[in-house]
C-alpha cells in the first residue's frame, strides 16, 4: 500500500511492448491529410476539457509519461462549450491539428460514421495490459459504433447524482431520503437555503450549453415524464410534462439556488459546494472527486445519494469524457501509446498516490471500485456513482419510447445547436427576462424544425 506522497511510475516502457503487434498491423493507416505538430517535432497535440482531472493529468504527463516514453504531449485545455466547437471544427475538416481529443459519447457515433476518428480495436486487442475487458459495459458500448468498432477510449465515466452537506443537514435536524424525489429535495432546498451565512439550498446549471443546463434540467425532464421528441419525431417541449418539469427547475434554482445562476456550470457549482456556499449540488457523479480531494474544505461533509426521480426507477444519465484519435493524425501509433497511459489502471495508481485516491479519474474500470486504496479513501460515493453508472439506461431513460439513445442528450448531431439555442431560452427564464412558457414555445419551434429531416 503505497504511502500517499510516494510517486509511483507507470509501467509504461512494459506497456509500449505489448502493442508493438498492433503498431504494425496499424502503421499503414495512419498517414492522412495535415498533422503538422504545433507542439514541436513529434509532440502530440492534444485538446482537452478544462475539467479538474484533465488539468491534473496535464501536469503529471511530462514526468510520467514523457520521461518514461520520450513523447512530449502539447496540451490545449478550453472549457466545455469552447472545446466542443473547437474538436468539431478541427476533425471535421481533418486539419491534422490535433492528434487526440476528449469526446463524448454523444459526438462519437456521428465522429466515427463519418470517417473522423481511428479505430481503436487492434490496439487495444494488442496492448493486454490496458484490459479492455475491465472498462465498465455501458461505457464500452458507449464508445462503439453500429459498425461494431471501437473508437474511443475512457478517461472517465459519470452519471450524476445529488450531494449534499451532511454535516449541515445533522446541525438542522434534516433527514436526506436514501432515494430522494425532487419535492423532496425541493423542500429540503427551502429549508436549508440560509443554514449558513451565505449557503443557498442548492446548486444547479444555468449556464446556457447544451452540455451545461440541458443535461440536468433533461433528466427532471425524464423522470417528470416528459421528452424531447416521441417515438414518431413529434417534438414535445411544450407538452405538459416538459412545461411541469421545465418550471420546476427555473422556480428551484432560481427561489433557492445560487447566485448568478443564469451563468453558473458545472464549473461554477463545484466552487460552490467546495467553498460551502450551497447545502446541495445535484450534478455529474465525477464532482465527488473534488470535493473529497486532499486540501478540501468539505472533505468527509458531504453526503451522496442517487438522482432524484419522480415516474422512474432511476434517472442519473450516462456520460464519458474520452480520447478520440483524429484519422488525419500522422502519429496514431504515439498517440494510442498517451491513450492507453491516460486511461490505464497505472494512471489511476498515480494519482492515488500523488494526489489521494478519492481524485482519481473513476468510474470507467471495475478494478477501480474493488480496489481497496480507493474504496478507503472513496467510500462515500464509491457505490453510488458505480450504481448509477450501471442502472442508466440511454436507450429508455424515461416513460415513454424515444427516437434515439440518449438520457440527457437527444443523439441527433443537429442537438449540438438545437440543445445550446433551448439552452439560451431556459437562461434567460432563470435569469428572469422571460416566462417559461415563452422559453419553450419558442424551443418547440426549433425542435420542430429539427424534427421536419427525420420524419
Amino acid at each position: 500500500m503505497p504511502h500517499p506522497g510516494r510517486r509511483r511510475r507507470p509501467r509504461v516502457r512494459g506497456r509500449a511492448c505489448a502493442m508493438t503487434a498492433a503498431l504494425t498491423l496499424l502503421a499503414t493507416g495512419c498517414a492522412g491529410a495535415g498533422g503538422t505538430a504545433f507542439g514541436g517535432g513529434d509532440a502530440l497535440n492534444v485538446l482537452m476539457v478544462n475539467n479538474p482531472q484533465m488539468v491534473e493529468l496535464q501536469k503529471l504527463t511530462a514526468r510520467h509519461f514523457t520521461e518514461e516514453t520520450g513523447i512530449k504531449v502539447h496540451f490545449t485545455v478550453l472549457p466545455e462549450n469552447d472545446v466542443r466547437d473547437k474538436i468539431s471544427q478541427d476533425f471535421s475538416n481533418q486539419a491534422g491539428q490535433y492528434d487526440i481529443a476528449t469526446i463524448s459519447n454523444f459526438e462519437l457515433p456521428f465522429f466515427a460514421k463519418n470517417g473522423w476518428l481511428h479505430p481503436l480495436d487492434v490496439y487495444a486487442a494488442a496492448d493486454t495490459a490496458f484490459d479492455q475487458e475491465d472498462i465498465l459495459r455501458p461505457l464500452r458500448e458507449s464508445l462503439t459504433a453500429e459498425d461494431g468498432k471501437l473508437y474511443a477510449q475512457p478517461f472517465y465515466g459519470e452519471s450524476s447524482f445529488l450531494m449534499y452537506r451532511r454535516d449541515v443537514f445533522e446541525e438542522h435536524g434534516l433527514t436526506m431520503p436514501e432515494k430522494p424525489t425532487w419535492e423532496q429535495v425541493a423542500k429540503l432546498a427551502e429549508r436549508t437555503d440560509g443554514a449558513e451565512p451565505g449557503m443557498k439550498g442548492i446548486c444547479l446549471r444555468g449556464l446556457p450549453g447544451w452540455g451545461e443546463v440541458i443535461a440536468p434540467l433533461t433528466t427532471v425532464v425524464n423522470t417528470m415524464g416528459g421528452t424531447w421528441f416521441t417515438e414518431d419525431w413529434e417534438p414535445r417541449l411544450n407538452a405538459p410534462e416538459f412545461k411541469k418539469a421545465t418550471k420546476f427547475y427555473v422556480d428551484l434554482v432560481r427561489e433557492h439556488g445560487e447566485l448568478g445562476a443564469p451563468q453558473s456550470g458545472y464549473a461554477e457549482c463545484l466552487n460552490n459546494m467546495t467553498q460551502g456556499k450551497t447545502a446541495m449540488w445535484y450534478d455529474a457523479t465525477a464532482g465527488a472527486g473534488s470535493l473529497e480531494a486532499k486540501g478540501s474544505p468539505v472533505k468527509g461533509k458531504i453526503g451522496y445519494v442517487p438522482a432524484p426521480v419522480e415516474r422512474t426507477e432511476s434517472s442519473g444519465w450516462l456520460y464519458t469524457w474520452a480520447w478520440g484519435l483524429q484519422k488525419a493524425s500522422k502519429k496514431a501509433d504515439d498517440a494510442w501509446k498517451f491513450v492507453s497511459w491516460a486511461s490505464s489502471k497505472e494512471y489511476e495508481e498515480l494519482v492515488g498516490a500523488t494526489s489521494g485516491w478519492s481524485n482519481v479519474p473513476a468510474g470507467k474500470r471495475a478494478s477501480t471500485y474493488a480496489n481497496p486504496e480507493y474504496r478507503a479513501e472513496a467510500g462515500a460515493f464509491a457505490d453510488v456513482t458505480e450504481r448509477a453508472i450501471s442502472e442508466a439506461d440511454p436507450g429508455n431513460p424515461g416513460t415513454q419510447p424515444r427516437p434515439t439513445a440518449g438520457i440527457q442528450f437527444v443523439g441527433v448531431p443537429e442537438f449540438t445547436d438545437l440543445g445550446t439555442r433551448v439552452a439560451r431560452e431556459i437562461s434567460a427564464a432563470i435569469a428572469g427576462r422571460q416566462s417559461v412558457d415563452s422559453a419553450l414555445a419558442a424551443s418547440q419551434k426549433l425542435a420542430e424544425k429539427v424534427a421536419e429531416a427525420y420524419r
